[in-house]
């Protein structure tokens, strides 16, 4: 079987040595060190490390002070984090339909969505490569919006090489199946020394000092051992990043030309960093998107739908008071990419003799 996703951080043994025997496993100098690194790589003066993905979303909306009726407005295509992280902030959600070149989304339609309550654009940086920011950055500050960008996949993107999550404040994952993992984890970067201030007091109980409160906070901590997986992932992101960009180009050259397989591309001035590589599986394709994903998965090939379906198309978020009427006619493009989108092998423990597996495979059973 080659896997859809392979996780080795054998490179951090050391390190977690290191914190075990020091005695001290909870947040401490080791998550000091992560946040420097992290910093450094998204090219902004402050990373918050937390304890996972959607505590970074959650916690950025909150130091936001935003109050019942204000508006979030963000992509219908994504994880359920990003959802979920708007309705436990108290906002309430409006969806803008996606574009199907990078799957974040449009900013013709952020631009219909936003009105007099909207107060955060959150785009969603999906499978690796940027939303638009170039549109989008502009968009929001014309309008007096926060830029809150999930940036969960794309650790190590740019758009004309200013990095995801510089443009306001930035949220990633760092879940075992992210390029960058520690496990569980989370990270908020930004450039507004307040906020960061605000950030780390809220994720520690609220207190500045041992029991010094300031807010009513939460315990958003990572801890050590966390921190300790992910630094030397951090210290090798260009050649992890390298190795998923070579495996992706070869896909892309493999697999073109198969009818009905619409490959994903690297739109000008971006850096792709390839969480994903997703295809789209259209209506001349041999076999459905499905039905591709069931013939490789009994042929050996890894693959993952992500997403099966708009995000809050789901009976739990029907009729839910912070998600105004919604239809999923009324984002036919997210929609339509939800029923299409499968994603295939790019990690960077993929071989040369596996990639070669992959693109046979998927034009053997469509028949290129």
């Amino acid at each position: 079987m080659i896997p859809i996703t392979v996780v080795d951080v054998r490179d951090a043994e050391d390190l977690v040595v290191e914190v075990l025997r020091s005695g001290a496993i909870a947040q401490g100098p080791m998550v000091k060190r992560f946040e420097e690194a992290f910093a450094r790589v998204s090219g902004t003066k402050h990373a918050v490390a937390v304890n996972n993905g959607t505590t970074a979303l959650v916690a950025s909306l909150q130091v936001l002070d935003l109050k019942p009726g204000d508006e979030v407005v963000t992509s219908p295509f994504t994880f359920v984090a990003t959802l979920n992280a708007i309705l436990e902030a108290g906002a309430t959600v409006r969806f803008a339909d996606i574009s199907r070149d990078d799957f974040a989304i449009d900013p013709d339609k952020v631009a219909a969505a936003i009105g007099p309550r909207t107060k955060v654009l959150m785009p969603v940086h999906l499978y690796g490569q940027t939303a638009d920011m170039g549109k989008l950055a502009p968009l929001a500050a014309e309008h007096g919006l926060h830029l809150v960008e999930d940036s969960a996949q794309a650790v190590g993107a740019s758009f004309q090489s200013r990095r995801a999550g510089s443009y306001g404040l930035g949220c990633f994952s760092l879940y075992a199946t992210k390029n960058i993992t520690t496990a569980e984890g989370g990270v908020i970067t930004t450039d507004d020394d307040t906020l960061a201030d605000r950030l780390r007091v809220l994720r520690n109980q609220g207190m500045r000092a041992r029991y010094q409160y300031e807010v009513a906070g939460h315990n958003y901590r990572m801890t050590d051992l966390h921190a300790a997986v992910g630094i030397p992932q951090l210290e090798k992101l260009d050649e992890l990043t390298s190795a998923r960009q070579r495996n992706a180009a070869r896909l892309t050259e493999g697999l073109a030309g198969t009818v009905g397989l619409e490959l994903p591309a690297v739109l000008p001035g971006r850096e792709h960093v390839w969480h994903q590589y997703t295809v789209l599986v259209g209506p001349h394709a041999m076999l459905s998107r499905d039905e591709l994903a069931a013939a490789l998965t009994e042929r050996g090939i890894g693959n993952g739908i992500y997403y099966p379906k708009v995000v809050f198309d789901y009976d739990c978020y029907r009729n839910h008071p912070l998600i105004p009427e919604v239809s999923v006619d009324d984002v036919p493009v997210a929609k339509a990419v939800a029923e299409q989108a499968l994603s295939l092998p790019v990690h960077p423990a993929l071989s040369e003799s596996d990639v070669d597996t992959i693109i046979a495979t998927v034009r053997e059973v469509l028949g290129a």
